[in-house]
């Protein structure tokens, strides 16, 4: 798992920076999707600038802590980026996390 994002919520959204070796993002913004519709659309989209790069959805963990789950796309990037936003324990951040999926690989 690595850290590649910092972000603070103000009201309903999260203002922050994203940041791998591929991309080096400031003023980011997790919106939230006031036009989303149905139990799978996303909660919140993630914006730089005017141009969106992903969307955000409401998630919970085993211990009931909500979360959002991030998919975040570009077209330089070879294959989308998942992520999660944790609040920190300050509770005045969150992290935004990557980790590689697990792939089965063929026998």
């Amino acid at each position: 798992m690595a850290t590649i994002g910092t972000f603070k919520k103000t009201g309903t959204e999260y203002t922050g920076e994203i940041f791998t070796l591929s991309l080096q993002a400031k003023g980011v913004r997790l919106v939230p999707d006031l036009r989303a519709s149905g139990e799978n659309a996303p909660s919140h989209r993630v914006l730089v600038g005017r141009a969106e790069i992903g969307a955000a959805w409401t998630k919970k963990s085993n211990e009931g802590r909500e979360y959002l789950g991030l998919k975040l796309d570009d077209p330089s990037f070879a294959a989308p980026i998942y992520a999660n936003l944790f609040d920190d324990e300050d509770g005045e951040s969150s992290s935004l996390i990557w980790s590689r999926p697990n792939t089965r690989r063929g026998d």
